[in-house]
């Protein structure tokens, strides 16, 4: 193994691809270059995702876009409304959008007053449902979001906007496919079939193509990597990930050329982990040589050992191959058994590298919750590995990173901290686990109390009973600002069937605890689980109505159910009701499953009431009015129960906490 004291001569490089985040850096290649770094590699990484929006959106980026709008025949019905506003406000484009990215990046702050004036930027569609909440005397629309002092956060609103009115352009006029961060995911998720990711990579680049591969030549020369790391969070970033490798490819054949060295491509992440168990597609290593599942340390080792001749490629760990050519090729998966790095020993994350200067602070929807994760930049950190639970009948609990529950000491983790912002010189923390374990969460507080150490922190968490009214106070006094988990469905049937291990009554109290704290509470709800009735439905919607008037919770968002074949439902779907559908033939991806169950409940019409519902009680709008009024959908009119929930349920439970 190399060791600190035998550093390796090779270089890794790890890329963020499109798309991701925008505010903040995705943390998996920070994860893996502090940990190589801590074993003496030289390693660097790379955003290309945020690489790519701002080259996008920049003077020439515009410029060009126009460019191949005009150059491009005429569609016969003419531009879409987005294209033709673009085409006729480009001067107003050209003249501030680097303005409004450096307002975004914290660079020009007092842009605000000029945005907020409504005077400044050109409007395109994007703006037009704000304007609905104006009132009949012509007052702001937006003052029931912001008032009257909110002018920064109003600018960022709208200047959110105005970016996703560019977006809307240049998926009319170059990619259908282009999105801030689902970039061309139906090409992936859960798709059995290789051939349309295939198709579209052996299609004409567009603009964006070649702007990324100008992107990730560009790195690679700066950086010389013997090992290129893609790292692909979501099905949204696959496409972006082989178009790079695609160019690596390419580079690398011309740097060998020239008496260079070789490249390895390595693919891994969050989406290889769920989605691609059971691959069996030759043609993906047209693009990569190797795949990893799972925690990355200690298959990157072994790839690494393997690249420098300590070890053969049969002691690789948790890694596809191809073998053979043509027709004769097949997938081989290699797992020697090594045991993984532990959690306690994978090192500090470093975002040393990345412009983190640059990244952008948006605010898109008008949710609190849903504002930390667009808005600021958060360092990434992990309490634990895994989940200390791992029962929940809709989880991937038989997959590594919610089965493994591994913890680090309160020292090692503020002693962590305290490097990351010494580095960063940024204070504010996401902690990125599956569910943050109280004790953990508690020793971890005290820690940070006990040694001095200020920051601002939120993450996810299980409503369980540990958390007391006098845990909330005391994670509050270390910095927490937040705390968001699942209620999912507001059903003490279902909540047991989910095996959550925790009833609404529970959860009401757990959640009222970190309100009086101080701390905003966002609640995951869930609908269309298995054996889900309307009654279900619109009892859950009365928890929900009653955990927002009693100020139990201030934010939520309605999730519809999926099932995934690693999840207890679709490993052992007799037990909850239902019926899985035949997956469909192919060797790529897989990962959501079909059901049918009996109970035949229209969830899609259901759906669009939870969701209005929900999103007028973040606003304190309609809380008094009975939960039927939300559900308007024409399939649903005389088929609504009335909630066999009292009114005053979570009031009382909440009156007898203390029993």
């Amino acid at each position: 193994m190399t060791s600190a004291a035998d550093p390796a001569p090779l270089r890794v490089l790890s890329v963020i691809p499109p798309m991701t985040q925008l505010n903040t850096p995705y943390p998996s290649t920070a994860y893996l270059t502090g940990f190589l770094r801590s074993r003496g590699f030289d390693a660097v990484q790379e955003d290309l995702a945020l690489a790519l929006v701002l080259r996008l959106l920049s003077r020439e980026g515009l410029r060009e876009i126009r460019r191949r709008i005009e150059a491009a025949p005429a569609p016969k019905r003419g531009h879409t409304p987005q294209v033709a506003h673009f085409l006729a406000a480009f001067d107003a484009y050209e003249a501030t959008i680097e303005r409004v990215i450096a307002f975004l990046q914290g660079r020009d702050p007092t842009l605000a007053h000029r945005i907020a004036s409504r005077m400044f930027l050109p409007e395109g569609a994007r703006f037009a449902p704000i304007d609905a909440y104006g009132d009949d005397d012509g007052g702001d629309p937006l003052a029931w979001a912001f008032g009257a002092l909110g002018l920064q956060d109003k600018a960022r609103h709208l200047a959110t906007l105005y970016l996703n009115d560019l977006a809307d352009v240049l998926r009319d006029a170059v990619d259908p496919r282009f999105e801030f961060v689902r970039y061309a995911e139906k090409l992936a998720t859960s798709q059995p079939s290789f051939d349309p990711l295939a198709e579209a990579l052996a299609a004409p680049p567009n603009l964006i193509d070649e702007l990324l591969a100008d992107l990730t030549r560009a790195a690679l020369t700066r950086h010389q990597p013997r090992l290129l790391l893609l790292s692909v969070p979501f099905p949204g970033a696959v496409y972006a990930a082989l178009r790079i490798a695609e160019t690596a490819r390419t580079w690398a054949a011309e740097r060998v050329a020239a008496g260079g060295e070789p490249l390895c491509i390595a693919l891994g992440g969050g989406f290889v982990n769920t989605e691609l168990r059971e691959l069996a597609e030759p043609r993906l290593f047209d693009y990569v040589d190797v795949i990893t599942l799972d925690a990355g340390e200690r298959p990157l080792l072994a790839l690494i050992d393997h690249l420098q001749g300590r070890r053969s490629r049969e002691r690789l760990v948790r890694a596809f191959v191809r073998e053979g050519e043509g027709d004769a090729a097949r997938v081989r998966f290699i797992s020697f058994p090594e045991p993984d790095i532990a959690f306690a020993e994978v090192g500090t994350p470093t975002w040393d590298g990345l412009p983190l200067q640059k990244y952008l602070s948006l605010l898109d929807m008008l949710n609190p919750m849903n504002r930390l994760w667009s808005d600021g930049r958060w360092n990434k950190l992990t309490v634990a590995h895994g989940c200390y639970w791992k029962k929940c009948s809709f989880c991937d609990v038989s997959l590594d990173y919610i089965s493994r529950y591994e913890g680090a000491s309160a020292t090692e983790l503020v002693d962590r901290i305290e490097r990351i912002v010494n580095e960063t010189g940024q204070t504010g923390f996401h902690f990125v686990d599956e569910a943050a374990p109280p004790k953990a969460l508690k020793a971890l507080a005290l820690e940070l109390i006990k040694r001095g150490v200020q920051i601002s922190w939120w993450g996810n968490i299980r409503f369980e009973k540990t958390f007391t009214p006098e845990l909330a106070e005391l994670l509050a006094e270390s910095g927490c600002i937040a705390m968001s988990g699942g209620l999912e469905v507001a059903s003490d049937r279902l909540l047991a069937l989910m095996k959550k291990g925790v009833s609404v009554e529970q959860v009401a109290r757990v959640t009222k605890g970190f309100s009086d704290a101080g701390i905003l509470v966002h609640a995951y709800l869930m609908y269309g689980f298995p054996t889900q009735t309307v009654q279900d439905t619109v009892d859950a919607l009365e928890y929900v109505r009653q955990l927002f008037e009693q100020g139990c919770i201030q934010s939520g968002f309605f999730h519809r159910f999926a099932c995934t074949v690693h999840s207890p439902v679709g490993m052992n779907p007799e037990a909850y009701g239902v019926t899985l559908l035949p997956l469909p033939a192919g060797g790529f991806a897989k990962n959501d499953v079909g059901f049918h169950d009996p109970t035949g409940t229209d969830h899609d019409a259901l759906g669009q009431g939870l969701k209005k519902a929900l999103y007028n009680y973040m606003h304190g709008i309609g809380l008094e009015q009975d939960v039927r009024a939300w559900f308007e959908h024409p399939k649903l009119r005389g088929r609504v129960p009335k909630p066999t929930v009292s009114r005053q349920r979570i009031a009382k439970a909440l009156a007898t906490r203390g029993g």
